[in-house]
């Protein structure tokens, strides 16, 4: 089996990454450490996977820990990267724990991989690197505009980070992933997402919500310029996502050539408000979000959605699950939660 380090594989997208690699015929090589998730999904990925994980309890900033573990686990094919903080808000707040974490623990990266010779990188980047995009849906040429957050200036910073390795004529093969949104659960309920305390993106406050361990949805501006007035969004089933990791690993695998760094950008192609959204759940759990309209949120994009020829056509991948099922199954991971837990 091809050994592949997963960073931030206890998280919600490299959990589900990781179950996808196993059945995909790769061994994950997790390292995780648990700053923004739970030790308790390893156990769950156990389960789903039948098989005993390897995993490195090491933050990826640090690179004498990090070294260790590429020490210890030899002739690596790749490394899928997820290990970043990931709130919008949070960032906007705290600018410098987002620089420290997100690029600090790309620089580690790469110069590790480069030491001991990992040729496979496939980097968890993300739809904020085009800020408010001049026009719809944004393609992989679309241009990268000034960011609107932290978060999405350090997405930028690690992707110019790879170019420059590729410019310098680092031998790496890199797959730059451009998520949209990705939302849902894996259908055993197993695995989710599950931030810790107060959720920052919209379909975990929703779940808790209506599980009754928040209040009402707090939408966040009705006076944008669209159908409805909220923001829209491109949302994706995370099992798709997940899929579009394996597929670009692969990818990376069959091309001769060497020293690239390849975007794709990864949604359904369609946008969809955040009523859009809420509607979803009624449709595909029979519930009733409720929700109060609030002022506009810094740092919020009015709306962005993908154009995902590239990823159709270059890595024959494309999304397979609707809004309505997305919702289903991400209610169904919240129902098997039980009691909230103490924050």
């Amino acid at each position: 089996m091809k050994k592949v380090i997963v960073t931030g594989g206890a998280g919600f997208i490299g959990s589900h990454t990781v179950v996808a690699l196993y059945e995909a015929g790769f061994e994950p090589v997790i390292v995780d450490n648990f700053s923004n998730s739970q030790e308790s999904v390893i156990g769950r990925l156990e389960e789903i996977t039948q098989r005993k994980l390897v995993l490195h309890r090491v933050d990826c900033t640090d690179e004498g820990a990090f070294r260790e573990v590429f020490e210890a686990e030899q002739k690596l094919f790749g490394v899928i990267h997820f290990a970043a903080f990931k709130s919008v808000n949070e960032s906007v707040a705290e600018p410098g724990k987002y620089h420290h974490n997100n690029v600090g623990s790309q620089k580690v990266l790469l110069r590790l991989m480069k030491e001991f010779n990992v040729p496979h990188f496939v980097f968890s980047s993300s739809c904020t690197v085009y800020g408010q995009p001049n026009r719809l849906p944004v393609t992989e040429k679309s241009p990268v505009q000034p960011a609107l957050s932290p978060y999405g200036e350090t997405k930028q910073i690690c992707e110019t980070l790879i170019r420059e390795e590729r410019d310098a004529g680092s031998p790496l093969k890199t797959a730059i992933l451009r998520y949209f949104n990705p939302i849902g659960a894996h259908s055993s309920a197993l695995i989710g997402e599950l931030p810790l305390g107060v959720p920052q993106n919209l379909v975990p406050f929703i779940t808790q919500s209506l599980a009754e361990w928040r209040g009402p949805l707090t939408v966040f501006g009705n006076d944008y310029n669209t159908s409805d007035g909220t923001c829209i969004r491109d949302y994706i089933h995370v099992v798709d996502l997940a899929e579009a990791h394996i597929k670009a690993l692969k990818w990376l695998g069959d091309q001769s050539k060497t020293a690239f760094a390849e975007v794709f950008n990864l949604g359904t192609g369609t946008g969809a408000t955040i009523l859009d959204v809420i509607r979803a759940f009624k449709k595909g759990t029979g519930l009733d979000v409720q929700y109060t309209i609030g002022d506009r949120r810094p740092g919020d994009v009015e709306q962005i959605y993908a154009d995902v020829e590239k990823a159709r056509t270059v890595l024959s991948w494309e999304t397979q699950k609707s809004l309505p099922e997305c919702a289903r199954d991400a209610w169904n991971w919240q129902l098997q939660l039980g009691d909230k837990p103490e924050e």
